[in-house]
């Protein structure tokens, strides 16, 4: 294969504001805030760089537009290692911008998108010629023209495969029973797969998410990580650290997983190397900025 992993998803610029208020005051009030960043951000985009530092050999493929945010998008990813040569640039349609509001412990966050061209991508635009060991999908809510063809496109696939639907701003949570069936591994946090199952405890969903065809690892942040496997769970406990921005920690943590499991690593092994890396990249502001190596991630 050309590369050990391929992303299939979102990729936008990041304004992250640090400290913002809870209600932000209108009225064209000016407020005060603690920081902000310019980053790169999308699931997809932070996932494939994080992937790419811990040393797969990595190709996304995504919708920029043909303006400043895309030419952002893209250099960002060229410069931490990731292959972009698939992704299309859309002339009809801007890129997708992102605000996101950290509040003042840094505990939660707000998050604001344009979704410009973000939802014009289909597996059409996949290249063929673009093969991977493993295959990774993105922000399945945000993207329903690529979510209508997956499940045919990942079942022609000769590669293992995963999800991260991310959030659903419509709040349905629907549509995935064709596509996890033919999901190697399902990478929710505790919050979205209580909501795509319907369960009450994190434990339950893992095991309906397990009936569904697929193998779910749930991202439970201070409570670790949680696997279900045709041995039942596997769990292993967070890494402990001096938190200042959780932006992408989950997208970090997806490569984590992957990376260990490309490297022939048990799931328990994975899932250990998954939570230290969805770790330390909280230790600065942004998704990508703060990725650890392999080394870090595995000692």
């Amino acid at each position: 294969m050309d590369f050990d992993l391929l992303v299939l998803g979102d990729a936008n610029p990041d304004v992250i504001v640090a400290g913002a208020p809870r209600a932000p005051a209108w009225g064209q009030r000016e407020e005060l805030v603690e920081a902000g960043k310019l980053a790169l951000g999308g699931s997809g985009a932070i996932t494939a760089c994080g992937a790419a530092r811990l040393g797969l050999r990595t190709a996304f493929v995504g919708r920029v537009g043909d303006d400043a945010a895309g030419r952002f998008v893209l250099d960002e990813l060229v410069n931490r290692g990731v292959d972009v040569s698939g992704c299309v640039i859309d002339h009809e349609a801007g890129t997708a911008l992102t605000v996101v509001l950290t509040d003042k412990d840094g505990a939660d966050r707000a998050i604001l998108t344009a979704t410009g061209c973000l939802d014009r991508l289909t597996v059409a635009d996949i290249p063929p010629h673009l093969r991977a060991s493993h295959v990774h999908v993105a922000s399945f809510f945000l993207q329903p023209g690529l979510a209508a063809g997956l499940p045919g496109y990942l079942e022609s696939l000769d590669a293992t495969t995963s999800l991260d639907t991310n959030d659903d701003p419509a709040g349905a949570w629907k549509g995935l029973d064709e596509v996890l069936a033919r999901t190697t591994y399902f990478l929710p946090n505790d919050r979205e797969a209580l909501a795509i199952t319907g369960a009450d405890d994190v434990e339950e969903a893992a095991r309906r998410l397990r009936a569904m065809g697929t193998t779910p690892v749930i991202k439970r942040g201070g409570d670790g990580a949680l696997a279900w496997t045709d041995d039942g769970p596997v769990r292993v406990p967070a890494r402990e650290t001096t938190v200042v921005d959780t932006v992408g920690a989950g997208d970090s943590f997806n490569a984590g997983f992957l990376a260990a499991r490309s490297r022939g690593l048990a799931v328990r092994q994975s899932l250990r190397v998954a939570a230290a890396a969805g770790t330390l990249s909280t230790r600065a502001a942004g998704g990508t900025a703060a990725q650890p190596t392999w080394e870090e991630a595995s000692s």
